[in-house]
């Protein structure tokens, strides 16, 4: 992937693909997920399929129209050896040449393409700005400055952390919200790692022909498809719990009330049937052919109130457990974003 493109132009490039995601892919991806379409797991899958399947198209074809790297080109590693580029760059100048391609109009373009890449990646100080800032930081003389890492780096996420949370806005929204910030905050700290890591933080393996630069730069595009398949799939499994449980707690209460109509209507007519002293003999010749000794009075007044004290005490219980759901639910999020800032605060003093 090549980096000759300017700022300017990413830039565009990131607006248009914002626009993209969020005026044809959401609608796209939410009818998709329209309830009642397809069945909950296949809608998920399908959905998910959809939005890998556009990224990985849309971010292909602006790589293919970046071109190639300097490593690409000369079929190199980012940790070759100056001996290894000389090698490649020696077999490649042979094969190249404009004198071996007569019949090629673009011979002289491409050796002269093949050359400035040896060039920049013989040369250290070169080298190291390339893989930081690409093409466009070689041709600016740029070099890193922490103060204006972070003023750019401040700019960038704040922009897109005001995006996100103007697009995630609402109840419905909040799993996505969640989402949406964890990967922003993810993505933070390795562009940090990253930026203020002398050379390429990551194993020789991983993408062994990109830069930091590149890496960077697909964080950044990929992160519009992330933002609204959160926003997509947030919405669609997002779970109103309080309007459950307001729900849920309202038909407990006219339970508890038809329970205690029910209780009062009990109570009038057992104290009714004690006032007329019916029943009164039956129960005691009863209680004489048994023989027993003598029982505690329980009247049925007494279990009646018993029953409603019960019923009362079990209602507040139901809301203060309510209440500590709730608390738990709030000071869980704001730990989890904490325990996230406070490693991003930690790497970056230790890696300094």
């Amino acid at each position: 992937m090549s980096d000759d493109s300017n700022g300017g132009g990413d830039d565009l490039a990131g607006l248009s693909g914002f626009f993209f995601y969020v005026f044809i892919v959401h609608p796209a991806t939410a009818w998709i997920l329209k309830p009642g379409r397809f069945e909950k797991k296949k809608s998920i899958m399908y959905a998910i399929g959809f939005l890998a399947l556009l990224a990985a198209v849309k971010t292909g074809m602006e790589m293919q129209a970046k071109g190639l790297n300097n490593y690409y080109l000369l079929n190199v590693n980012r940790n070759s050896s100056p001996l290894d580029i000389k090698r490649a760059y020696k077999k490649l100048s042979l094969q190249l040449h404009p004198d071996k391609n007569p019949n090629d109009p673009n011979a002289s373009a491409k050796f002269d393409r093949v050359k400035k890449a040896y060039d920049v990646l013989m040369d250290m100080e070169f080298r190291e700005v390339y893989n930081k800032f690409g093409q466009e930081g070689i041709n600016s003389n740029k070099r890193f400055d922490e103060t204006q890492f972070f003023i750019e780096l401040g700019v960038f996420y704040v922009t897109w952390g005001i995006m996100a949370y103007v697009l995630t806005l609402g109840k419905r929204s909040s799993l996505a919200r969640q989402w949406t910030f964890t990967g922003l905050i993810v993505m933070l700290v390795l562009e940090i790692s990253i930026m203020t890591s002398r050379g390429n933080p990551f194993p020789s393996w991983f993408f062994p022909q990109n830069t930091e630069y590149e890496l960077v730069w697909l964080m950044h595009t990929l992160f519009p498809a992330l933002m609204n398949g959160c926003r997509s799939i947030g919405g669609y499994l997002y779970v109103d719990l309080e309007a459950q449980t307001r729900q849920l707690l309202l038909a407990l209460q006219e339970q508890n009330k038809d329970i205690l109509l029910v209780l009062r209507d009990v109570q009038i007519g057992v104290q009714n049937v004690q006032a007329t002293g019916g029943g009164a003999a039956g129960g005691g010749n009863r209680l004489a052919n048994v023989g027993a000794a003598p029982m505690p009075r329980i009247t049925p007044t007494g279990k009646i109130k018993e029953l409603q004290d019960r019923l009362h005490s079990s209602n507040s219980t139901v809301q203060q457990a309510v209440g500590q759901l709730k608390s738990e639910k709030s000071n869980s999020n704001f730990g989890f974003y904490a325990m996230i800032l406070g490693y991003v605060a930690f790497s970056y003093i230790f890696s300094s």
